[in-house]
């Protein structure tokens, strides 16, 4: 049996390019399956639908790899349990060295398609830390040139001590005292552990 799985991170972005590259291949309405969410990790209702039902020698078809999931040692994880433990096939339409078929007795398409997924991956994981020192290099420069990073500071009013302290004497509640601060009652609560009686 034959399978395509398409998503999109939300409701409002199009799907219609996948279904017709699925359409293109024979597939019927009832062989997709769709999410509509982010592909973080691989929670997703109709995923998780489908993977139950794949069976040996079933063919999952994608039409990109980031149609599976963004995060590519999550990606190679259920690659490795759909293609080893189930011992499905996975086809990739836009990358067509990631087809796990084999014709025949040739394990070429396997081994191609492993090694390709791991080339990916290891791009993927070096590009991951290579946005985080960039990241953190670009912290402290900022923290160099005094630049402030983060939510600004909340400036408190002159007389939240005074309120603060009322608070916790137990004398007016943290509604009260925010409202009476003008300022939000998580806000307020935040600040008035800080304050010492």
């Amino acid at each position: 049996m034959t399978y395509g799985y398409a998503r999109v991170s939300s409701v409002t972005q199009n799907i219609d390019r996948q279904l017709d590259e699925f359409q293109k291949l024979g597939l019927s309405m009832n062989d997709i399956f769709i999410d509509k969410q982010s592909g973080k990790d691989f929670n997703r209702s109709n995923y998780q639908v489908l993977k139950a039902m794949l069976k040996k020698d079933d063919l999952l078809v994608i039409t990109s790899i980031d149609r599976l999931g963004r995060n590519y040692d999550m990606i190679i994880e259920e690659w490795t349990d759909i293609t080893k433990n189930i011992k499905a096939d996975i086809l990739v339409l836009d990358m067509p060295l990631l087809d796990t078929r084999i014709e025949g007795h040739n394990l070429v398409g396997k081994f191609i398609s492993d090694i390709v997924l791991q080339i990916l991956s290891f791009v993927a994981q070096t590009e991951r830390e290579s946005i985080k020192i960039r990241q953190i290099e670009g912290i402290r420069l900022a923290k160099e040139k005094g630049i402030h990073m983060g939510r600004p500071k909340c400036t408190l009013p002159d007389s939240f001590n005074e309120v603060a302290n009322l608070y916790l004497k137990k004398e007016i509640t943290n509604s009260e005292a925010a409202r009476k601060l003008n300022m939000s009652r998580a806000t307020f609560l935040k600040y008035a552990k800080l304050i010492n009686c």
